[in-house]
């Protein structure tokens, strides 16, 4: 990203001169690069401020031109923006909200979708992998089960390209939404994918210069565009599985060492084998969420939910979506590992909750 905050800082939509040309080519780059990783095609992929803007995008953008079914379905353990995009369709322009059933383990329940569906949905979101709780959805099966009821599916797939390869997700879904820095890259980039035969139907958030084919206009951030095409790089090498399991490995490693800390604490969400690789949420039953994560600070860094909901005094809307009391919900803490996580680190962690566990009890 570094020469494109110094030297090459044209306008890549500026057509009448070399700056803006070598620009412009960095941007197609990215966007084949971003394409690739979901198996789109360079045209399909729309650059926008990250998930939170092409989720909106998506389903509110969307909205006037499916108006004749106007009625959609969302799982119950979507980001908030997914459900504030719902909320927003329904107050503004009288669309239906069905709510999606989900397992104790955030599963979405087929034969509760199956019927949701027979009711005229005109578009169906579903997140291919949960942001609290890590659940891998089995999206081929939903989008199969979409496309029998003329249903467009629209995919949160933010925390997807980390957790597994998503190189044919675009044959199974309408619209995609990614985020940069959920894939180690920079903050203040995303994209929605767009199917191709949808792109005369969907209506702008952000109107002006008409710049990407006139569905999100404005000047793109090119360092920005550039760091996330790189990251959409890293992901795409053969390498990339091995990581996953390198990933998973740690994240059980310290799985197993808290729940055996105490009968009373379980694991919150589905089992390791359909679960992000670097998702760990604990419920410690017994204790409470803020006193466990204020005694672990400076030295280890958790949630107990999403950083999109974090200062707001409410339980989970995930956890309590999956059948968690109040109670549980808030004695609930996520842990994250990543690439740049070691062994060392998981020891030490497995140490300082130790600690305090035992001081808080």
């Amino acid at each position: 990203m570094v020469p494109y905050w110094k030297e090459s800082f044209g306008n890549p939509h500026s057509s009448e001169h070399i700056v803006g040309w070598k620009a412009n080519e960095a941007v197609e780059k990215a966007q084949e690069t971003v394409a690739q990783l979901i198996g789109a095609d360079t045209d399909e992929i729309v650059f926008t401020s990250g998930a939170t803007e092409a989720n909106n995008l998506a389903l509110i953008g969307m909205a006037p031109s499916i108006s004749a079914r106007p009625r959609v379905a969302v799982s119950p353990i979507e980001h908030k923006c997914v459900l504030a995009s719902a909320r927003t369709i329904r107050d503004k322009l009288g669309f239906e909200v069905e709510r999606l059933r989900v397992d104790p383990t955030g599963v979405v329940d087929f034969e509760h979708l199956e019927a949701i569906l027979s009711k005229g949905i005109s578009i169906c979101s579903v997140g291919a992998v949960n942001n609290e709780i890590g659940t891998i959805q089995d999206i081929e099966r939903i989008s199969e089960a979409c496309r029998r009821h003329g249903t467009l599916f629209h995919c949160d797939a933010a925390q997807a390209p980390v957790a597994l390869d998503i190189t044919a997700l675009a044959r199974s879904a309408d619209l995609i939404s990614l985020s940069a820095h959920k894939m180690y890259g920079p903050m203040g980039i995303g994209a929605l994918f767009v199917r191709r035969e949808l792109q005369g139907q969907i209506v702008p958030g952000i109107v002006g210069g008409g710049q990407q084919n006139n569905i999100r206009s404005g000047t793109l951030p090119l360092p920005l565009v550039v760091g996330f095409g790189a990251a959409a790089e890293q992901l795409t090498r053969p390498d990339a599985h091995e990581e996953r399991e390198r990933v998973a490995m740690l994240r059980n490693r310290l799985a197993n060492e808290v729940l055996a800390l105490d009968d009373g604490f379980t694991l919150n969400g589905p089992s390791f084998q359909n679960r992000h690789p670097g998702n760990l949420n604990v419920c410690f039953r017994g204790f409470d969420a803020q006193d466990i994560l204020a005694s672990l600070q400076p030295k280890l860094a958790a949630s107990s939910g999403s950083a999109c909901t974090s200062g707001i005094p409410e339980p989970s809307h995930v956890l309590r979506a999956i059948g968690l009391d109040a109670e549980d919900a808030e004695a609930s803490v996520r842990f994250s590992i990543g690439r740049l996580t070691n062994a060392d680190e998981i020891i030490s962690a497995t140490e300082l909750i130790a600690d305090t566990i035992e001081k808080l009890r």
